[in-house]
């Protein structure tokens, strides 16, 4: 007995056994990848040894891969850039004949020459179908029964009205000219001088939710300029 232990003597026993580390996920390595993009950069030997499958080519590099999608990006982003530009052209198109056909109105002495530069522009230079000026006064005025139910109906809320117009709405504007889909525009600072009506090819041409910034311009001018033209 040994007496400072107070219990028999006895060899030291150690586990050597230690719980085995589990496989690594792939998950795992995709997250360490996530988590560390410049891995392939501190380690570009590996790239060139690993394969990924394709189902048109067979095994093909990552390289490869990546390299195929940056050309797929960047194919993207110059559609996008010349569909932008396409369309800055065409918006600076627009613009400039707006500010002639401002200036141009400034300067007509009749009611027909004021209608025929509005034609020349919005037909002959932006490929509108129509252009149409319905008078509230005068020998040819819009009936008053057919006034208010246009005021009350497409100018509640708004000078301005863009869509599609009813079958006997779009006779009484345009006749029988093409008008799929149209612009109304309610003319005279108190909403009484008349409504300049243009008609499109294309029923998706005049939407709810067209800008109005020149349209404002062109309807400020015509106020000032239309009182004296018209014949009454």
């Amino acid at each position: 007995m040994n007496d400072l232990a107070g219990q028999g003597n006895t060899s030291l026993q150690f586990d050597t056994e230690f719980p085995e580390v589990g496989d690594v996920t792939a998950e795992q390595v995709s997250q360490y990848l996530i988590e560390n993009p410049d891995f392939f950069i501190q380690h570009p030997s590996i790239l060139e040894q690993l394969q990924v499958p394709h189902a048109q080519k067979g095994s093909v590099s990552l390289v490869e891969i990546q390299s195929e999608q940056l050309r797929k990006k960047v194919r993207l982003l110059n559609y996008k850039l010349t569909q932008l530009i396409s369309i800055a052209k065409q918006n600076e198109k627009i613009y400039r004949a707006y500010a002639d056909l401002n200036l141009r109105l400034l300067t007509c002495h009749t009611l027909a020459d004021i209608l025929l530069a509005l034609q020349e522009t919005l037909q002959e230079e932006l490929g509108l179908a129509t252009v149409e000026f319905k008078s509230f006064k005068g020998p040819n005025a819009l009936p008053e029964l057919q006034r208010r139910l246009f005021l009350e109906k497409r100018f509640k809320d708004s000078p301005y009205f863009f869509g599609r117009l009813s079958e006997h709405e779009r006779q009484l504007m345009f006749g029988g000219q093409v008008a799929e889909s149209a612009a109304l525009i309610l003319l005279g600072n108190l909403r009484d001088m008349g409504i300049l009506a243009v008609g499109s090819r294309n029923a998706d041409h005049f939407t709810p939710d067209m800008d109005t910034l020149l349209l404002n311009q062109l309807r400020e001018v015509l106020n000032y300029v239309l009182p004296t033209k018209l014949p009454y």
